[in-house]
């Protein structure tokens, strides 16, 4: 068993969107788990656009990485180690790793894995991003049969999931992607009956001409990934008593004003009128639910109701150039970094 740990560190914080030297390989001794603590050797990371926030040093919802310290995420991996009771070496287990080769993670804090799916379905469909859909549709869609949902980044493993499950619930389904291919992805691969490429159009305008001939009776239900153009697009379209769950807002992570003042009023204005219910998701508050997505998603996603995509960077080395791609649209799919076989 090798004695070292590599890990990705924080090198420093980003101004806008990060950049490799934001980023430190590290090597430390391999640590050895304390009672009640387990040592996994890692095989599958998740990279997820939140973790652009936790680089920043600002009040948030959960702490940001320390300089130097390793970069936040779930992972995948196998007991190496267990001094934890319920684990034993060479189960399979998903937690908190962070960005590197091994992790020592308290038994409480880790979830065994069944071995008849992929590990990686743990990070993506089967994980934090499938199960934030799953939830924030449930608590905070309140879907109809026969009403209209439009979702942006709509091929991520937020997005599609949003977007199959509101379809099988009776809804017209409305992809917005970025490029060509990935509204292809969105029609024939995830279902959505119709999809719209972004970065086709110039302005807000011009997209929002396009979505409402993609969504004739208005929009119902937007849930909100991205902000910005397509914020600024979809916003007028929305019927009244429209729903939007806010998941994210990738559009501004690294720096950029999609918020400035003098949007505000009108903006307002359009909730005011429309009596619009906006509600802001963040999937912490809801594990207690987790089992029960589960239970319900995971027969989906075996025999093939749910589809998904992975977009696996080979390396733990390369793990920030590939989170640097994903938080401009460079990934297909559920973006993971393979760390061993």
């Amino acid at each position: 068993m090798t004695q070292t740990l590599r890990r990705i560190a924080l090198a420093r914080r980003p101004s806008g969107l990060p950049v490799p030297e934001d980023f430190a390989l590290k090597t430390d001794p391999l640590p050895g788990p304390g009672a009640g603590e387990v040592l996994v050797a890692v095989r599958h990371l998740s990279l997820d656009p939140y973790m652009r926030g936790r680089m920043d040093a600002v009040k948030s919802y959960a702490p940001s990485v320390a300089i130097g310290g390793t970069m936040t995420g779930q992972g995948t991996g196998r007991v190496l180690v267990s001094r934890a009771e319920g684990f034993a070496e060479g189960d399979l287990v998903t937690g908190m790793t962070g960005w590197a080769s091994h992790a020592v993670l308290q038994g409480t804090e880790l979830r065994k894995l069944d071995a008849a799916l992929p590990d990686t379905t743990a990070l993506g469909v089967l994980g934090m991003p499938g199960f934030t859909a799953w939830v924030g549709l449930k608590l905070y869609a309140d879907l109809k049969a026969g009403e209209t949902l439009a979702v942006a980044a709509a091929t991520g493993p937020v997005g599609s999931m949003v977007g199959q499950l509101a379809r099988a619930a009776g809804l017209r389904t409305v992809a917005i992607a970025g490029g060509a291919e990935k509204t292809r992805l969105a029609r024939d691969t995830f279902g959505f009956d119709a999809a719209l490429d972004h970065r086709a159009f110039e302005d807000a305008r011009s997209l929002r001409t396009a979505l409402g001939t993609a969504a004739p009776d208005g929009i119902d239900v937007y849930w909100e990934n991205v902000g910005g153009k397509v914020l600024d697009a979809v916003l007028p379209l929305m019927n009244t008593h429209g729903r939007i769950p806010l998941c994210g807002t990738i559009a501004m992570y690294s720096g950029a004003d999609i918020s400035a003042p003098d949007k505000l009023p009108a903006l307002w204005r359009s909730i005011l009128v429309k009596r619009l219910r906006i509600s802001g998701l963040i999937v912490f508050d809801h594990w207690a639910q987790f089992d029960d997505f589960l239970t319900e998603v995971t027969p989906m996603v075996s025999d093939g109701r749910i589809a998904y995509l992975e977009d696996i960077a080979d390396g733990l080395e390369n793990a920030p150039a590939a989170f640097i791609a994903m938080l401009t649209g460079g990934n297909t799919g559920k973006q993971i970094v393979r760390v061993s076989a």
